[in-house]
């Protein structure tokens, strides 16, 4: 077996200075703890992270660009759940 028959991964890094984990790039590995290891020598070799996320590429679903319209409409028709009627007090970093 090579690596290309082994699973890909997606793979998600939390900075340091972040709050959210984000996506970096993918790999293949044989399995889960291979896929950790492999990250972290990949994707955080100048100390960037402090947490990582692998995800098999295969658990992961997606809304496809073209549906977008109908997909993300039910969105804009609801103002009161977007954030301009509040006013964010001075001070506030991460909101």
């Amino acid at each position: 077996m090579n690596d290309t028959d082994w699973p890909l991964y997606e793979v998600f890094v939390r900075s340091k200075q972040g709050l959210a984990h984000r996506h970096v790039g993918s790999l293949h590995a044989a399995d889960d703890q291979m896929a950790l290891e492999n990250a972290r020598d990949a994707y955080t070799r100048r100390n960037e992270g402090c947490s990582i996320w692998v995800v098999k590429s295969l658990y992961l679903v997606a809304s496809q660009p073209e549906d977008r319209g109908a997909f993300f409409e039910p969105s804009e028709s609801k103002v009161y759940r977007h954030p301009t009627f509040y006013s964010i007090p001075e001070g506030i970093k991460n909101m």
